[in-house]
């Protein structure tokens, strides 16, 4: 049975438990070494020369996943010129997925590409998490446990799409925000999520991972130079559900094609090992010095209370 650390719990015990996160962080050495994804998962194959930037995929997410309207409506356009300190949008606590535009100097239309997470076969987040928070499902979803998350945020430093989010409405109740590939409501039932279901373009393709690796493939062989030879996600980051065919070379509609074949967590996992007892350290610190300031003022209003009274 797995063990849930509660938040309270953890305030208490953080300062005991820090020499604990050094061997936590050893056994998900262990944990990248040996977890080897699922092959039978289900994936979703984006084809960036069939997207025509109707952000539809952007409000059947909001609509599937309950989230805040967005300051634009979806058919304002506009949102595709905003920039963010000289970068394009990047999905967040209030969006799950985004299209951005790409004007490519080769081709005389502009490109867009939907970014979202791309749940990976071998996910950084879920093998750097000393707490559990996050499962892998046999269906191919990358899903998140906002009752088990202490907000240390290493899934965050791990993603190598950086993709997690961090909700900073409460530090007592922290919480990852990230797509969940429709899993609770559409992708354990079989179904496609919402944002491939309502592609009018049919730029999404929802099936098996290996069958869509299969039609990539197909369709760079049979597409005459319309394709570069390559599906991004196929093998990046050790391969991911969410892959993209593109008509010019991905780095020039955003992607990292730096990212290496293997899984992420072989380059970093003697770092993430360090990073859960730094980080179970200095929130107990604080919360320690919050707890003895507040501890001392109420001592202090008590006895203001009872000179009053005598």
């Amino acid at each position: 049975m797995k063990k849930i650390l509660n938040r309270r719990t953890f305030l208490k015990g953080s300062l005991a438990g820090s020499a604990a996160a050094v061997s936590l962080g050893r056994s998900q050495k262990a944990m990248a070494k040996d977890f080897e994804g699922y092959p039978e998962s289900m994936g979703v194959l984006v084809d960036l020369s069939r997207c025509v930037g109707c952000r539809s995929c952007e409000a059947a997410c909001n609509e599937e996943q309950n989230l805040p309207a967005p300051e634009k409506p979806f058919n304002d356009f506009s949102v595709f010129d905003e920039m963010h300190h000289g970068q394009k949008r990047r999905t967040d606590e209030t969006r799950y997925t985004i299209v951005n535009k790409y004007d490519v100097p080769e081709i005389d239309h502009p490109l867009f590409r939907k970014i979202q997470c791309n749940h990976c076969q071998e996910p950084a987040c879920l093998t750097s998490c000393f707490v559990n928070a996050y499962t892998k499902t046999p269906e191919g979803a990358v899903i998140y446990d906002s009752t088990v998350c202490v907000g240390c945020r290493t899934c965050m430093v791990a993603c190598p799409f950086y993709i997690p989010t961090f909700k900073y409405s409460s530090a007592f109740n922290p919480r990852i925000m990230k797509c969940i590939f429709c899993y609770d409501t559409r992708l354990k039932k079989g179904l496609p999520p919402a944002c491939v279901e309502a592609c009018p373009q049919e730029a999404l393709t929802f099936g098996h991972r290996k069958d869509l690796i299969r039609v990539g493939r197909q369709r760079i062989r049979e597409g005459k130079d319309q394709y570069v030879d390559h599906i991004y996600g196929e093998h990046e980051a050790g391969g991911t559900a969410w892959m993209y065919l593109s008509p010019v070379d991905f780095e020039k509609v955003g992607f990292d094609t730096s990212v290496p074949k293997e899984p992420i967590l072989n380059f970093v996992k003697d770092f993430l090992a360090i990073v859960p007892m730094v980080l179970t350290i200095w929130p107990a610190l604080f919360a320690g010095m919050h707890l003895l300031a507040t501890r001392k003022d109420g001592i202090k209003k008590q006895k203001q209370t009872e000179g009053e009274t005598e």
